[in-house]
């Protein structure tokens, strides 16, 4: 952090930087090549490369909407999806409303969203004439969750939320006979993550051990899915089927931000995932502070690969303070007045030591063994032919 008050990683970390992104060495397991070039652009070269290209059109997205407007025959809907107001779940929003795809989209509501990305939500919806439920979530014991994460002193609070948007979804597909569920990600702007600076968003294992741990309130509510379902979803295709259709068109953010600009008046929030009020803090203000990471890094990365940013424009923007000293003052005594933390109970947290999720109870070994069983299906489905519906995996 500056004297002023504002946080910076540029300023505070000289290290090494991939030539042609600005990935840095903050990754500890970075590494790069006899041109500098760092593994997730090599890695990137081959995943992009794959990709449908502006000359592909719709022409890769058709057939999974055939697929999903098949297997929605005889249901009220033929998919669901998950709208945070952000880009990415919006323009997949997008792509289902001008295609004919009957969807219910569905707001996950965990009490820190913005007024903008509400706004955002009502616009979209209105826009492709979708019916929207909002799921709300039991306050006190998600509260009670992301004290117990802080507690834990895990870099991936957020994974909760995660967890939790999509065992909701895969309830809801459940209980109203949703065959599919369509998502937001994507390759093209959100490849690179380091592993380090998350956990696998799946591990309910790892959620109920640091809540038992550190939490007070009972989770009575909290929706979940175990790894067994989720394995069964995703490698194994049960349904209800998750599809990636931003994977199925030559997607640009810019791009798509500008459409849901000049077609629904959706506006722009700033930074990724800056729709949630927590997020934002968490991104800009938790983690370069006491992990240092600064995932502006990967994110304006991702986009220099799919051409849609110059690396000098990047590092310009890295120079940026991320937060200004007036607006982090008013955040972070907002998130800690509705997290129910003092200053100093606060700032104790921030200084304790950073442990690893996998110092607490996880299903990583279920999940190691479950691949191992999963391989001869993954060599037989490699072998035969390729049928929809495809789901991502």
């Amino acid at each position: 952090m500056t004297e002023d008050g504002t946080t910076t990683l540029a300023s505070a970390h000289r290290l090494r930087v991939c030539t042609r992104c600005v990935m840095d060495a903050s990754d500890p397991d970075i590494r790069f090549d006899a041109n500098g070039v760092c593994t997730y652009c090599l890695e990137a070269d081959g995943i992009l490369g794959s990709l449908p290209t502006e000359a592909d059109g719709v022409r890769r997205l058709l057939p999974l909407v055939e697929s999903v407007r098949r297997a929605g025959r005889g249901s009220e809907y033929d998919a669901i999806i998950g709208l945070s107001g952000g880009v990415d779940s919006s323009y997949a929003a997008v792509l289902a409303s001008r295609h004919g795809i009957r969807a219910l989209a569905v707001h996950f509501d965990n009490g820190w969203n913005s007024e903008l990305a509400v706004e955002n939500i009502q616009k979209v919806v209105e826009g492709c004439r979708f019916d929207l439920m909002t799921y709300v979530i039991d306050w006190p014991e998600f509260r009670d969750l992301q004290r117990a994460f802080f507690r834990a002193s895990v870099i991936d609070i957020e994974m909760i939320t995660d967890h939790a948007i999509n065992a909701a979804l895969i309830r809801l597909a459940d209980e109203h006979g949703i065959p599919f569920i369509l998502s937001g990600m994507n390759q093209a702007t959100e490849h690179g993550m380091p592993a380090s600076w998350l956990w696998n968003k799946g591990d309910w294992t790892n959620i109920k051990a640091i809540h038992d741990r550190f939490g007070t309130v009972p989770l009575r509510t909290f929706p979940h899915v175990t790894r067994r379902r989720w394995f069964a979803i995703r490698a194994l295709r049960q349904r209800p089927w998750i599809a990636d259709p931003l994977d199925r068109v030559a997607y640009r953010r810019d791009a798509a931000a500008e459409t849901l600009r000049r077609e629904f008046g959706w506006r722009d929030y700033g930074g990724k995932h800056h729709e949630s009020v927590f997020t934002r803090f968490y991104q800009a203000w938790i983690l370069p502070t006491k992990f240092h990471v600064d995932k502006r890094r990967v994110h304006l990365s991702a986009r220099i690969r799919n051409g849609e940013l110059t690396r000098s424009d990047a590092l310009v923007e890295l120079e940026q303070p991320i937060y200004t000293p007036e607006l982090l003052a008013s955040e972070r005594a907002f998130v800690l007045k509705k997290l129910g933390f003092s200053d100093a109970e606060f700032d104790a947290i921030m200084a304790t030591p950073a442990r690893p999720h996998d110092s607490y109870p996880t299903d990583r070994p279920l999940l190691d063994v479950l691949r191992v069983l999963y391989r001869p299906v993954r060599a037989w489905k490699r072998r035969a032919p390729r049928r929809e519906p495809i789901t991502a995996s």
